[in-house]
């Protein structure tokens, strides 16, 4: 390898675990002579043993790493979120030139990446936040990437970037999305639009198998049929295989053994978060966050649930019905993750353009799936769309789906099956459909105890009412 380690490298990878390791394997199957850095051998080793026969290697010396380096110099970054990343670059400053790019792909949250990039910028350096969806799997046969920062300094990585990513139509699943911290921003709410959809999934099985007694080789042939229409995903279609999956230590389906109190890493909370902070409701990502830190209160709910039994009638619902509300509420939770990119990208100025954004999310990525593409199709015709629900195509699917929303989440709710994500899908949809909200009693609440004052639907300007003489 001694010879090799002299030559010039395209790009170079810091952290060879499984996902920097698979996309730099990727990388090297592309034809690109790339190199890894990481300060475990073992890694290095194991990247050197997968990539025989490929302009190739691995450093555990971070200068010599960088030395190796063609101009300008292009390093991604898979590393965890936070302190770790600082910490990385910190290391790389003193050995880099201006004009060299750092990509983070990890899942910092975009405040860091915004600091980061003002941070770098005044030693001459870019930096882009870049977003990576598809697993292991994706990052080493082509995953969906996310890319924003400087538009020029794209320009030295596009090439590599879309000979990786995953292809719809021969179309690569990546494209630059815009400046700053963009490209890790639209990856938090892409995550935020997963968290949305496996809600709406694990409700789903909850129906089966608790509503309608179905076992488990019974739901596994009902997600995959389900994935062979109009529902087809890569999140149906897994579902569909994890049910068939058996325990080694037992022999029974590992999914019955599986504890039923699920982890975060944080970014959908990140898109919560910020969805408050400027004002645009996302609630079945919020009920979806909110639901995966309810599991963990297992002692609690086990304690409760013999205090207050569920209603012991067997539900009465047809998977038709089924099939159509997980659709309807899935286009929901895509429409509001879309909604809330459109708000953003007006408040940080990134110029997104939604139907890019949406091309790129059709192959490659953990919420890839065939309705992708009416979003892409809408917003391709109408680069200015305010919200899915406004098109015309998506509007006749509503109309289609909603008699079954509507009578699979109400037959739910009376038997007691907790439907969060699923009953916030159609709150959302009701209110934002709804000309004249009850908010004005609110307003006149207010003014009430406040004096916050109110606006009139008959006369401009601000007003206050003295209530107290109604009162007394």
């Amino acid at each position: 390898m001694s010879d090799s380690k002299s030559k010039k490298y395209k790009l170079g990878m810091i952290g060879l675990g499984t996902m920097g390791r698979n996309l730099l394997l990727n990388m090297a199957d592309k034809g690109f002579s790339v190199t890894g850095y990481d300060k475990d051998q073992k890694m290095i080793d194991k990247l050197e043993e997968e990539g025989k026969g490929h302009h190739l290697t691995g450093f555990g010396d971070i200068k010599k790493f960088v030395d190796s380096l063609g101009s300008p110099r292009i390093l991604v970054m898979l590393v965890p979120a936070g302190p770790i990343v600082d910490s990385v670059i910190d290391e790389l400053k003193p050995l880099l030139s201006k004009g060299d790019l750092i990509i983070d792909s990890g899942n910092s949250h975009f405040t860091d990446t915004n600091r980061r990039v003002k941070e770098l910028s005044k030693d001459g350096l870019h930096f882009f936040g870049m977003g990576i969806s598809g697993g292991e799997e994706g990052a080493r046969f082509g995953p969906s990437m996310m890319p924003g920062g400087d538009r020029n300094a794209y320009n030295d990585v596009a090439e590599i970037l879309e000979a990786t990513a995953a292809k719809v139509k021969g179309e690569p699943c990546v494209t630059y999305l815009g400046p700053g911290a963009s490209g890790h921003f639209v990856k938090m709410v892409h995550n935020g639009i997963e968290y949305a959809i496996m809600e709406l999934i694990a409700e789903t099985y909850d129906i089966l198998k608790n509503g309608l007694e179905k076992s488990d080789d019974e739901i596994s042939k009902i997600f995959t049929d389900w994935n062979n229409g109009k529902l087809q995903s890569f999140l149906i279609e897994i579902t569909g295989e994890i049910f068939l999956f058996k325990d080694k230590k037992t022999g029974v389906d590992l999914v019955d053994h599986i504890k039923d109190q699920a982890k975060a890493k944080g970014t959908g909370k990140w898109t919560s978060q910020v969805s408050m902070d400027i004002q645009l409701p996302i609630p079945t990502i919020n009920e979806a966050v909110a639901n995966r830190d309810l599991s963990k209160f297992k002692e609690l709910r086990v304690s409760l649930s013999k205090r207050f039994p569920k209603p012991k009638d067997k539900l009465v619902l047809s998977l038709e019905d089924l099939e159509n509300a997980l659709y309807f509420a899935m286009i929901s939770a895509y429409a509001q993750g879309m909604h809330l990119l459109v708000q953003a990208s007006r408040e940080y100025d990134y110029n997104l353009k939604m139907q890019d954004i949406a091309k790129i999310w059709r192959g490659g990525c953990i919420i890839r799936a065939t309705f992708l593409e009416d979003i892409y199709e809408a917003f391709e015709k109408d680069h200015n769309l305010e919200h899915l629900f406004l098109n015309e195509k998506v509007q006749k699917i509503i109309e289609k789906e909603l008699p079954s929303a509507r009578k699979t989440i109400v037959t739910g709710l009376q038997a007691g099956i907790g439907m969060a994500a699923f009953a916030s899908t159609l709150t959302y949809f009701d209110t934002l459909s709804t000309g004249e909200m009850p908010s004005n009693l609110i307003q006149a609440q207010r003014d009430f105890f406040g004096a916050h004052t109110f606006e009139r639907d008959d006369e401009e300007g601000v007003f206050h009412a003295d209530w107290n003489k109604v009162s007394k």
